[in-house]
């Protein structure tokens, strides 16, 4: 193991002790019995131990270049978790911040596809760590921005839900801990009850309507330091219209080869009625779609197979607030049995023929090679399996402008070899392309130009075939996300940017497979430094 592996293992212990819920998402069971401590002393004492590796970081020696970019990556990481927690302060300002963590936490507990009895009296334990924890929150924020606890309320009725199918999962797998299991989850649940309370009474929100925002500064802060971009927010900015204007253009064209008559919105509209899918049939459907890909990525042209599983599954009910439709989950890092979700949701048994139908239609059957060329081959899946073999680094260490980046670049890729079938499909991978073009926009509009929430919603619904209950719930991630939403459109852009200077240097010699290949090799680090790696930043 390298110098800058082993520090990136002391940086991952130090994650794993003051977030246990990540660790037990990543396969470890050693902290399955607690939650985090995110109070003024527990986050004091969290940036006192990231400034310490900080420092080695910056005194570390890399052997050669592949370790120098590990060792940037790592220091980059640390530096932007310590900027987070003492001048963004999440644990202050964001109410979702400590729900997420608390469903992580349960999450990873009830995702175990076997239940041990440690893992059964560690879901006891955590379930009793609930009540202290949402104190600690309590106590710890101050006035949070309406729409982050908008968001954290918007999370609760999935809490208990998750809360309730603990006791379900468990007091079946482990009947002696049944009693233990109920009088724990009663204490969690009145918990999450007195914290909406909170949120809605003593917590009174903020109640200016854009106080969620970054700001330009620490928005730009975080483009150049957790994703290594040069570019600042007003260019990018012009970037995301530019892009939305083009998409569009190109959905007109595309749309009157379909249908002359029709304008693209409203093709679009009767295609998704169209090609809704049967209930009965839908996760069938994702894994034939799964499968088809995995077969023509299969003689290894445009990137090397992998053989790492990836299993279809039904949303569970706490999920499926926050997935709509569908969304990938990786394999826990540590272990190497389980295999990776794509989770898809379907309509709930308690909903009208009316809103069952329109769920359906979100599934429309011609948008699936797109999806799944995003989410599974060659998208986050293919990624996400190609990054456990790397070094501690690049197993670990990732930004969300690379991964992202990859995931929409994948549904290129599929698209120019041929994966479509037909403008109609076609069609729908434009319509999720512009999709994430608004988003660029919406992102550095709400977090530097004054953009309201409100406004966002009616921008998103103006622009695209969207619900409004997705477009609401979109946006309440954008609020709490800031440089997120921008990722996975200019991620792509970088990476058809590097791919058209690794071709510029090939020239005849340049092979599809071999450019994947070699830039999976990197994880999902920012793709400034594959570039410097490949030799392509002169």
């Amino acid at each position: 193991m390298s110098a800058v592996d082993e520090l990136c293992r002391s940086y991952l212990d130090a994650r794993w002790h003051f977030d246990p819920s990540a660790a037990s998402a990543a396969g470890l069971t050693t902290h399955d019995a607690r939650l985090g401590r995110y109070d003024e002393a527990g986050v004091r004492e969290l940036t006192a131990a990231l400034r310490s590796l900080a420092g080695a970081a910056e005194e570390l020696d890399a052997a050669d270049q592949d370790e120098e970019i590990d060792r940037t990556a790592l220091l980059d990481e640390l530096r932007v978790s310590i900027f987070r927690f003492q001048h963004e302060q999440p644990h202050r300002r964001n109410p979702a911040f400590w729900l997420r963590h608390l469903l992580d936490g349960l999450d990873a507990l009830a995702s175990r596809p076997d239940a041990t009895a440690e893992t059964s009296a560690a879901a006891v334990a955590r379930l009793r760590d609930v009540p202290p924890f949402l104190d600690a929150a309590r106590d710890t924020l101050t006035e949070p921005p309406r729409v982050l606890s908008d968001a954290a309320l918007a999370m609760l009725g999935g809490a208990g839900e998750l809360v309730v199918g603990l006791v379900q999962r468990f007091g079946i797998d482990a009947p002696e801990l049944r009693a233990a299991l109920e009088e724990a989850a009663a204490g969690a649940l009145a918990a999450l009850k007195v914290y909406g309370a909170a949120l809605t009474g003593r917590l009174a929100p903020s109640a200016d309507p854009t106080a969620f925002a970054a700001g330009e500064d620490q928005f730009n802060r975080r483009l150049h330091h957790e994703h290594a971009l040069l570019a600042s927010a007003p260019e990018l900015w012009r970037y995301g219209l530019h892009l939305r204007d083009e998409v569009e253009a190109e959905l007109e064209q595309v749309a009157r080869r379909v249908d002359p008559s029709r304008h693209w919105r409203d093709l679009v509209e009767r295609l998704r009625e169209e090609s809704a899918p049967d209930e009965g049939a839908l996760l069938g459907l994702y894994a034939a779609e799964v499968a088809r890909a995995q077969r023509f990525l299969a003689d290894g042209a445009l990137v090397s197979p992998t053989t790492a599983p990836l299993d279809v599954e039904a949303t569970p009910a706490y999920l499926r607030a926050v997935i709509p439709v569908a969304g990938y989950h990786a394999a826990p890092v540590f272990a190497s049995g389980d295999a990776a979700r794509l989770m898809v949701t379907a309509p709930g048994r308690v909903l009208g023929d009316v809103a069952r139908q329109r769920m359906l239609r979100d599934h429309a059957v011609l948008g699936l090679p797109s999806l799944v060329a995003h989410e599974a081959f060659p998208g986050r899946h293919q990624q996400a399996a190609r990054a456990r073999e790397l070094s501690e680094v690049r197993r670990h260490v990732a930004t969300p402008l690379s991964a992202a980046g990859w995931a929409l670049y994948a549904e290129d890729v599929m698209a120019d070899a041929g994966y479509l079938q037909g403008l109609e499909e076609r069609l729908f991978q434009l319509v999720r392309r512009l999709w994430f073009a608004v988003r660029v926009d919406l992102d550095i509009g709400l977090h530097t130009r004054g953009m309201t929430a409100e406004e966002a919603v009616e921008e998103l619904v103006r622009r695209l075939p969207v619900e409004r209950r997705h477009a609401e719930a979109e946006v309440l991630w954008l609020c709490q996300s800031p440089t997120y939403g921008l990722c996975d459109a200019v991620g792509r852009r970088e990476l058809l940017a590097l791919r058209e200077s690794y071709m510029e240097r090939a020239h005849t010699a340049f092979a599809m497979s071999g450019f994947h290949d070699e830039l999976l090799g990197y994880g999902a680090l920012p793709v400034s430094l594959v570039r410097w790696g490949m030799g392509l930043d002169g």
